[in-house]
């Protein structure tokens, strides 16, 4: 047995207890944003007149004062002090896809040659990490390094906690000196002010109190567990985040006994723990539970808004490797880790909720309120359907593109399900005629020719759909595990926003020719509904048959990410992020560019560490074992034994050295086709080389590596096998 075998069964029998601060109802009360400066925290330490500029600021998008700004650093830093922080950061995500801080102490010394504690009004409000270094799609040259990053105030200052001290955190955009931005949350911010403002529009059709509309997400988040010594072993898990080889475990998830399962003692301990950490942070984590595929588990927050609920997944993919570790596990969080079993999502439940508290997707129990749902029901899938291919590569990934349409994720085709209800009554108001009058006193619309009362979930919930409503709400399934969703929902709030912009116009040009306000509508919500019938489909997405159906329809099905990346730089994407103020056209551009080169670059990383493993680790076990095959074989030969008496031997030496030979020969050929794309200067032809030319060798030399895993001895294989990794005790 070799020596990971041993370090990973002294992990597994190491099994941490359950933390001292066990969550319960009482104890997640009383932990709850203990770690986070939140509203309430900031009025005990604010004088009254700068907390009202400050909620002001958050509620209407006020500029804060440099003046209010110094006294929010001064309230900021006596709380983070008093919880132990000795430094703070401006904590954004930059287009790496990750989270990104510069940490700086708060001490400073004076001219007496002391230290005094010191953090100003400029400090929270700005400061200037190395722009040049992060991705930036030629927006910057390598030699102009100045950029920004600049305090959100509509997301909590927090403190996060590591076994190496406190940090202040402060939430922040990252923007070029130039202005342009470099970062997820920029852009989204705009997305969610533009679909705030066409929203509230079109709201008020309906309720004149309505003055903001929030976008509210809840982020499910599926996630991997492997022991950590068996990942430590495994170079390619350390490097991609996936086993670019290993013959799938005999046992699987075939039997289905995973899914909802009991949760592992190990693993229940690991989720307390993540869970106590989380809330503490303001994370407000309610459900935990065994996914499909063995060592998969999910977690999910209460629904927040928007720009929160994002902040609050990237600090929380962060949280659960600090906790796994403790732990002695590993958090996987790449879409697709193992063959052969499923991969992971993370699915993002979206809505729109009005200042007056109504879920503007939340069918009512009124006439009046159906007509609102409605409204903003048919929107939504007639955004998604003039608008598919963006929302497609808002999604799409080197990462993604292993799990979408692999007969456990939704497909590349973007589709919508609506539920047989749901379905049937937009036919039903689509090819109704006549409308029933509105009564002049009220001006209300008071029903939709037989329409029922409209309830919650009046769907079933269809797994293979990519875009689905959900009863309120709509979710979108097909967000990769690892992916930040400020991008996707970038996308889809302004994609929105933009279709209500339009819905508007269309319907104030009737009203404007003396049609009544609610006929307009409705007139309008028919068109829409007819206009996008193709992109609604309530069957298997997994079937062959949609594929034929959906391309008969006229959707698009595009399943490689360099081609899906190509409707960013379509005119009509430039000119819909630059009317809603989103990107520019130099923005959408450079986020092509980054995209592309993050896509070959994995691709590339990927075919270095497999040329790797097999020359320095694969090839020499089953040499190795091959000639201890031939020592047998020439002793049996000595003893005078006929052929026959070791045959078996010779046919695995033969196999052996076919397996062998094959892998060396195609990763040669791999390391050459590599070579001669990496030549290739456009990024959008490089990456295809690599997805087209590079990238098929990858399952041709995992097939003959799975092959020499099951016939040389276990104990001289390299890497740990996928039922070691599978499989938590």
């Amino acid at each position: 047995m070799s020596n990971f075998r041993f370090e990973s069964l002294n992990a597994v029998t190491t099994r941490p207890g359950i933390p001292e601060e066990k969550v319960n109802t009482k104890r997640a009360i009383n932990i709850f944003g203990k770690n986070v400066f939140t509203m309430a925290k900031m009025q005990s330490y604010l004088p009254k007149s700068t907390f009202k500029e400050l909620s002001k600021s958050i509620e209407e998008g006020a500029v804060i004062s440099r003046e209010i700004a110094d006294a929010i650093s001064q309230a900021m830093k006596t709380w983070a002090i008093e919880n132990g922080a000795s430094h703070y950061t401006h904590w954004f995500q930059p287009l790496t896809g990750t989270t990104a801080e510069k940490h700086d102490a708060f001490f400073e010394p004076d001219e007496n040659g002391n230290a005094i504690e010191k953090f100003t009004g400029d400090a929270l409000v700005q400061q200037e990490p190395d722009a040049s270094s992060f991705p930036n799609g030629g927006i910057r040259n390598t030699f102009e390094a100045r950029g920004y990053t600049a305090w959100d105030p509509t997301s909590p200052a927090f403190v996060y906690e590591t076994p190496a001290g406190k940090t202040l955190c402060i939430p922040t955009v990252f923007v070029s000196y130039t202005g342009e931005s470099l970062d997820y949350k920029a852009p989204l911010l705009k997305a969610v002010a533009a679909v705030d403002k066409a929203a509230t529009d079109v709201a008020q059709y309906f309720d004149k109190q309505v003055t903001k509309v929030n976008a509210s997400l809840g982020i499910e988040q599926e996630y991997f567990l492997v022991d950590l010594a068996l990942y430590n072993a495994r170079p390619d898990l350390q490097l991609t985040g996936r086993t670019l080889f290993g013959h799938m475990s005999a046992k699987g998830q075939q039997l289905e006994d995973h899914y909802f399962g009991a949760i592992p003692e190990r693993v229940l301990a690991f989720m307390v723990d993540l869970e106590n950490e989380a809330l503490k942070l303001g994370i407000p984590l309610k459900t935990r539970h065994n996914e499909v595929a063995p060592s998969q588990f999910e977690c999910a927050p209460m629904y927040e808004e928007i720009n929160l609920a994002i902040d609050h997944n990237q600090l929380l993919m962060n949280v659960m490797e600090q906790v796994a570790i403790r732990h002695n596990f590993k958090v996987l969080l790449h879409e697709k880790p193992y063959s052969g079993v499923n991969g992971s999502g993370k699915h993002n439940n979206w809505s729109l909720i009005t200042n007056t508290g109504v879920n503007l997707l939340s069918p009512g129990k009124t006439p009046k309120n159906n007509l609102m749902f409605l409204t903003f029901f048919v929107n939504t899938i007639k955004a998604v359907y003039e608008y598919a291919d963006l929302l497609r590569a808002s999604i799409a990934s080197h990462s993604n593109d292993h799990r979408l349409g692999a007969n456990e994720a939704p497909p590349a085709i973007i589709s919508i399900f609506l539920g047989s209800q749901l379905d049937e009554i937009l036919e039903e108001v689509e090819s109704a005629r006549v409308a029933k009058k509105v009564k002049a006193e009220t001006n209300l619309w008071h029903g939709i020719p037989k329409i029922p009362e409209l309830r919650l979930d009046t769907t079933d919930r269809n797994r293979t759909s990519p875009f689905a409503f959900t009863g309120n709400k709509f979710e979108f399934r097909a967000v990769g595990s690892s992916a930040n969703s400020a991008l996707p929902m970038t996308v889809l709030n302004a994609i929105v926003a933009a279709q209500l912009i339009e819905f508007k116009a269309e319907v104030d040009k009737q009203i404007k020719k003396g049609t009544k306000k609610d006929l307009a509508i409705l007139n309008v919500i028919r068109k829409y509904i007819k206009d996008s019938k193709a992109i609604r489909f309530e069957g298997n997405g997994y079937s062959e048959e949609w594929a034929t159906e959906a391309e008969a329809r006229g959707l698009s099905n595009i399943k490689s990410t360099p081609k899906a990346l190509d409707v960013y730089v379509k005119e009509e994407s430039l000119e819909l992020f630059e009317r809603l103020g989103i990107y520019s056209k130099r923005e959408s551009e450079a986020r092509h560019e980054i995209l592309l080169e993050n896509f070959y670059k994995k691709l590339q990383i990927e075919a270095r560490v497999i040329g790797d493993v097999v020359n320095s680790q694969i090839a020499p076990a089953a040499f190795t074992y091959q000639n201890e095959l031939i020592k047998n074989v020439k002793g049996l030969q000595d003893l005078g034994l006929s052929k026959e008496a070791y045959s078996s031997q010779l046919n695995l030496v033969e196999r052996i050295s076919k397996h062998t030979n094959t892998i060396l020969e195609k990763a040669e050929e791999m390391r050459q086709a590599r070579k001669k794309a990496n030549v290739n200067e456009v990024l959008r032809e490089k990456a295809i080389a690599y997805d087209e030319v590079v990238k098929p060798y990858f399952d041709e030399i995992r097939y003959h590596v799975n092959k020499l895993e099951k016939i040389v001895d276990d104990a001289k294989w390299p890497l740990p096998k996928l039922r070691e990794l599978l499989f938590i005790h």
